[in-house]
């Protein structure tokens, strides 16, 4: 079964980023390609760099960022290959303890959504 796991934060934390975690993400890839449950992982560019597409009356409309209205935004995510959601959630809830156990003032979430396969 594979997830995708969202990490979720504010954007303007992630210029306050320690060292530390870069490190500690890196060690939990590394792990999570030698055992095969981590297919891919990577962080995202500020939304600056990006667009949201929306509809609204009909009609497509793309918006440049920055998105300065979103409290929260992707700043990484992970695809998971396990045998459960449980072993998912049990990745997730060490990513997370992994973001405080090396940047303490870090607020986030890790969202886990299981990828639907036709």
């Amino acid at each position: 079964m594979r997830f995708l796991c969202m990490v979720r934060m504010d954007e303007a934390q992630a210029a306050e980023a320690p060292p530390a975690i870069y490190q500690a993400m890196g060690a939990y890839e590394q792990e999570g390609r030698a055992n095969g449950t981590l297919v891919e992982s990577q962080g995202l560019l500020p939304s600056a760099a990006g667009a949201i597409v929306t509809v609204a009356d009909g009609r497509a409309k793309a918006i440049d960022g920055p998105f300065a209205e979103a409290k929260e935004l992707v700043g990484g995510y992970a695809v998971v290959d396990v045998h459960s959601r449980a072993e998912a959630v049990e990745l997730g809830r060490r990513l997370v303890q992994l973001h405080l156990d090396n940047w303490p003032t870090w607020n986030g979430t890790v969202e886990i959504r299981q990828i639907a396969e036709f």
